[in-house]
């Protein structure tokens, strides 16, 4: 059966979108003392996710808003203004009405970008096989070289890699993740991360070396995850990426579609 997008399937890929970060950062709240600073609250249908000493936009974000959260919208931005952090509200079409929006340009919010998510039904999609690149998982000893072509890959500050490494190497063995990396010419080139939790496959993260990249390390990478949502009997896998990138279309050359285009609000 081929899956259609509705405002039931959006929902049911934002879950799974919202399921992966809150997994990830509940990992990393779990390290003694909890240094990183992870709180998870919920406003209504939002979930505001906040990482005091991890600066950025991926774990400092809003996700889940509806329509009905609009008398959350205060809360929100108390509490993100208690721990001096932005506020950032990712907005997906399927819940919210031009009313919604409208009120949040009138206090003050304004949209700065559109991010994409994909899916497919794993049925429907066929595998492939790159001989050139050796795709394995990757071990427990080894999250420093996932951090280092995890900061390469995305151009990321050298000094961010001992943190990149702890706030992933947590998530070893942890149920529902998977880590691979993909060497090309017996070198380490590329790593991809894969989530799943209730038949649902989330590519969780990807990078490649810039010096390997236009070797088809990316799509290995997507393709080896799709394998492993299949062997685990999965039934969808999703996937997010900036809108129009290379990460969005590899995911499209694998079989996935766009399902929607959220886009990012911030306050003034």
């Amino acid at each position: 059966m081929t899956l259609v997008v509705t405002n039931e399937l959006a929902k049911v890929l934002e879950a799974a979108e919202i399921n992966t970060l809150h997994s990830r950062l509940n990992a990393i709240q779990n390290i003694h003392s909890n240094p990183m600073g992870i709180e998870v609250e919920k406003f209504g249908n939002a979930t505001a996710f906040s990482a005091r000493s991890i600066p950025g936009p991926s774990f400092n974000t809003v996700k889940g808003i509806t329509d009905e959260d609009q008398n959350e919208v205060e809360n929100i931005i108390n509490y993100y203004k208690q721990k001096d952090i932005p506020v950032r509200l990712e907005i997906t079409p399927a819940h919210v009405s031009s009313k919604f929006l409208t009120y949040l340009a009138r206090i003050g919010f304004y949209q700065t970008d559109f991010h994409s998510t994909l899916f497919a039904d794993l049925q429907s999609i066929n595998d492939h096989t790159y001989s050139e690149i050796l795709i394995r998982e990757l071990e427990k000893d080894e999250f420093h070289l996932f951090a280092e072509i995890y900061t390469n890959g995305f151009q990321l500050p050298a000094f961010l890699q001992d943190g990149i490494a702890q706030n992933n190497q947590v998530l070893h063995n942890r149920d529902g993740w998977t880590f691979y990396l993909a060497s090309f010419s017996d070198q380490p080139a590329g790593v991809g991360v894969i989530f799943i939790k209730d038949s649902i496959a989330t590519l969780a993260a990807a990078a490649t070396e810039p010096s390997y990249r236009n070797n088809g390390i990316h799509q290995a990478l997507i393709s080896s995850r799709i394998q492993l949502a299949k062997s685990q009997g999965c039934k969808m896998i999703v996937g997010q990426a900036r809108f129009g990138s290379i990460s969005q279309n590899n995911m499209e050359r694998a079989g996935m579609k766009i399902a929607y285009t959220k886009t990012i609000w911030v306050q003034k």
